[in-house]
């Protein structure tokens, strides 16, 4: 009888130091934006990602996204939004808002990181994001039209001074509701980001149910 209180004992212990452990850890894997910014989404919890198409991590990402993705609760709402921490950053992000204002980020964005780090291609500046994109089946002047008009320059001003608010200094970046940012670095790995991720949604769906 005694060696079975014992064994429950220890056992208590040692998970109520377990679960200390991954409170600290989860508290060490993000940090708070201060101040917090606004989000785009109305009453749903943002997630946003900060990436760029350059960076071979992002595109190590996408696959445990796209999971999270096909799983996160009705009441969060993902958007993405180009990096810029470089000149040779903006031609990137000119390319995903091209593509947002032609509606066909779907067709553009997971093709556009393979061909960059599976397939090698030197897609770094407009003309070679031009021939990308017609042989995707955009027109060419469409294109070009789109890719420097005053909306995206407007965009690309937008995404540079969101990205010094948000304080990142690296991608991939994720912002949860304006007030909290982790990423693969702070997180520890890529199935541990998108751990914290859901821990930080759940602590603004928590602080909204006090809210109310």
């Amino acid at each position: 009888m005694k060696l079975k209180t014992y064994w429950i004992s220890a056992l208590t212990i040692l998970l109520l130091f377990s679960t200390g452990t991954g409170k600290l850890q989860a508290q060490d894997a993000y940090q708070p934006v201060t101040p917090p910014q606004p989000t785009q989404t109305g009453d749903k919890i943002e997630v946003l990602e900060l990436f760029w198409y350059g960076c071979p991590h992002c595109y190590d990402l996408e696959p445990y996204l796209d999971s999270w993705l096909k799983n996160k609760s009705d009441d969060v709402e993902f958007r993405r939004m180009p990096a810029i921490l470089g000149k040779n950053w903006i031609p990137h992000a000119k390319a995903y808002f091209t593509a947002e204002k032609l509606g066909i980020v779907d067709q553009i964005h997971k093709p556009l990181f393979d061909a960059i780090h599976k397939n090698r291609e030197q897609i770094f500046d407009e003309k070679s994001l031009k021939i990308f994109f017609t042989n995707h089946g955009v027109d060419a002047g469409e294109f070009t039209k789109i890719y420097n008009s005053e909306e995206v320059e407007v965009k690309i001003k937008e995404s540079f001074v969101m990205g010094q608010r948000y304080k990142i200094t690296g991608v991939p970046s994720i912002i949860v509701n304006g007030k909290y940012l982790t990423s693969t670095t702070m997180a520890g790995g890529y199935e541990d980001l998108i751990t914290i991720i859901d821990q930080l949604v759940e602590k603004e769906r928590d602080g909204n149910i006090a809210q109310e």
